[in-house]
């Protein structure tokens, strides 16, 4: 059902769309502001490069469905490769049931949904990470679940950095990523 809700969307809305279903309800945001995109660009290419061979970083290609009434998006999110599921065994990975980590760069269209919306469900279906980058104060906030809800293991600014371990062992700072 939710393939072809999706589909159906994507046939009449530009693919520069997100688009996503949360309790059956599809939920489409529109083109994000350059330096969303070259937020989520800087972490892609620093994730990747940190990323092992087992392990796969995706840029807004895999839908995450955790429930049948399901299907969110994130601006990155990273999975084990056999967690990556397709339509058939010849076709490119399309979703992804299990992830590790769900990133949202953060942006005036979609900050409420990212910060209060999408933590919940990414907490409620046991994501073990989730960080949230804001482009325009050069911020990165790392959250890790901790039980029911994510625990903020750290705030960087600007300039700030610290060694990571979840997903993998990687070196981070903000200003790396949106400048």
């Amino acid at each position: 059902m939710i393939e072809r809700v999706v589909a159906g969307a994507r046939r009449r809305v530009p693919d520069s769309r997100r688009y996503e279903v949360i309790d059956g309800r599809l939920v489409v945001t529109g083109l994000q502001p350059p330096a969303h995109q070259a937020a989520v660009v800087g972490l892609m290419v620093q994730l990747k490069q940190a990323c092992p061979p087992d392990q796969l970083v995706a840029v807004g290609s895999l839908d995450f469905r955790p429930a049948p009434r399901m299907s969110l998006r994130p601006d990155l999110l990273v999975c084990r490769r056999t967690d990556a599921i397709g339509p058939s065994p010849a076709t490119v990975a399309q979703y992804v049931h299990q992830i590790l980590l769900a990133v949202e760069v953060l942006s005036p269209p979609t900050r409420v949904m990212d910060v209060v919306t999408k933590r919940e469900l990414y907490a409620q279906y046991g994501v073990p990470a989730y960080w949230l980058l804001d482009p325009d104060t050069e911020e990165l906030t790392i959250l890790e679940l901790t039980g029911p809800h994510y625990t903020c293991q750290a705030v960087l600014q600007a300039e700030e950095s610290t060694n990571l371990t979840t997903p993998f062992p990687i070196t981070l700072s903000p200003a790396t990523l949106t400048r």
